[in-house]
Parts: structure tokens; sequence; C-alpha cells
């Protein structure tokens, strides 16, 4: 456990100063606030691969959705944790160093600026530090291990998610990479982050001899409570998605290239 959340300390901070530095020696032209940007997004982008990969070994090691066990199942879970303070730190200089580059204001100006437009991934990030990582670490037991695996291919929408804010800071909207990576965004995130919970229970009923409508009433109701939370910001996020592809797509060709 130790060791693993030493590694998690090194690694996320250490990609972010890494990036950052290439970026301001292969791109001296850019903004500082830029380069920082981009670099969050490229560290975000690799706890994502890591979490999915680690999903997908999770899921299919576990033939038995209940019972059986994987070690990534604990093991990522303390290494996700020194990513989630260093992304809430990270978020906090992507506004520092916008805000400083538009004008020069006062720390806590900047500070409330940054609660309030980050407020929603800050309640995540927290609820996960607070809750979920008890429920997967000591809670639930030796059980789920497989649901866990499920939770992480979560993150497999991220770099898509990712590349579309770099592609729109450096005013890449009217390519067809950005529409491309549009799609693909649309697309993960609602197999990954919204279908995924049907699929949990589905995966459950196959289980236990269930159709997919009787799992939730078979199961704990803490169990879906849990889920409903879990998803409800999911769904929240994926409107907000879909309205910006709307807006993207219905925008005549000369206003998008203003």
């Amino acid at each position: 456990m130790l060791l693993t959340l030493a590694w998690g300390s090194l690694f996320f901070p250490g990609l972010f100063v890494l990036c950052t530095w290439w970026l301001r020696r292969a791109r001296p032209e850019w903004p500082y606030y830029d380069c920082v940007m981009i670099s969050t997004r490229v560290v975000s982008s690799a706890q994502a691969v890591l979490a999915t990969g680690s999903g997908i070994i999770i899921i299919r090691a576990c033939r038995n959705v209940v019972s059986d066990r994987h070690w990534l199942s604990r093991e990522y879970v303390w290494f996700l944790i020194p990513y989630m303070v260093y992304d809430t730190y990270a978020m906090y200089l992507c506004e520092w160093y916008r805000t400083r580059e538009q004008n020069r204001r006062h720390f806590l100006t900047i500070f409330r600026n940054f609660l309030s437009k980050n407020r929603l991934m800050i309640t995540h990030h927290v609820v996960i530090l607070l809750v979920l990582v008890p429920v997967t670490q000591r809670l639930r037991g030796d059980l789920g291990d497989f649901f866990v695996g499920c939770i992480f291919t979560a993150e497999l929408s991220t770099p898509f998610v990712s590349l579309g804010r770099v592609l729109i800071q450096r005013k890449q909207q009217h390519t067809l990479l950005f529409k491309v990576n549009g799609v693909l965004t649309l697309t993960t995130f609602l197999f990954c982050r919204i279908l995924l919970f049907p699929f949990m229970y589905w995966s459950y009923g196959q289980q236990q001899g269930l159709s997919l409508l009787q799992v939730p009433f078979r199961i704990p109701l803490y169990c879906n409570i849990a889920n409903a939370v879990l998803i409800a910001p999911q769904i929240y996020w994926f409107s907000l998605l879909c309205k910006k592809a709307a807006r993207l797509f219905d925008t005549p060709p000369a206003e998008k290239d203003g």
C-alpha cells in the first residue's frame, strides 16, 4: 500500500512537470497557461489508460462477478489516491495561470473562481477520496472486484474529452479531427459511463439466473443508492456533451471559423 501510494505521488506530478517542461522547450511561443493545461490533460489521459487497462484485466479475470478476486482492484485504488489530490491542485494551477495571464487578480478571487467553476469536479474528487476509497478498500470486504474493475473502465472516455479540450484551447474546433473526436467522446462516454451500470446489473443477473429487471429488487438497497449517486453526475456531464455537440454541428461554417 505505502509503496503504491509513493509511486503514485511521484508518477503523476512528475509526468506533469516533464510534459510542461517539454512543451515550454518545444513550443516557446505558446502561453504558459496552454502548456500547463495541455500537461494536465496528458496526465489525465495517462491515468485513464492505466485505469481502463486495470479494469479490463480485472473483468477478464473474474469469472464469478461476486466472489472472484484480483489484486489490481485494491492496489490501483491506492495508486489513484495521489492522482485525485494532484488533479485538484492541477485544476487550481490552470485557473491561476489562466487568470494571471488575463489580469492580476488577488489570490482569494482566483481561489473563489476556481471553486465556482470546478465545484462539481471537486465534489467528485472529494466523494471518491472520502467515500469510494473506504468502500472499495475496507467496507466491501472480499466481494465485488469485478464491479470495481467495471468502474475503472469508465475512464475510457477521458482521453477523448481531454483531446477535445486541447483542440478548443488551440482553436481547432473547425478541424475534422475535432469532429471525429467529438463522436468518439460521446460514444465512449455513453457506453463506459452510462450503459456501464446496466451492464453491471446484467452481469450480476447472469451469475444469479435473474433478468436485468429483477436485479434491482434482489440486491441490497444501498447498492442501488450507490449506483444512482455514481450515475447521476455522468448523466449530467453527458447532457452537457450532447448540447455542445449539437451547437457544433448546428453552427454555420462561417460562424465556426469566426
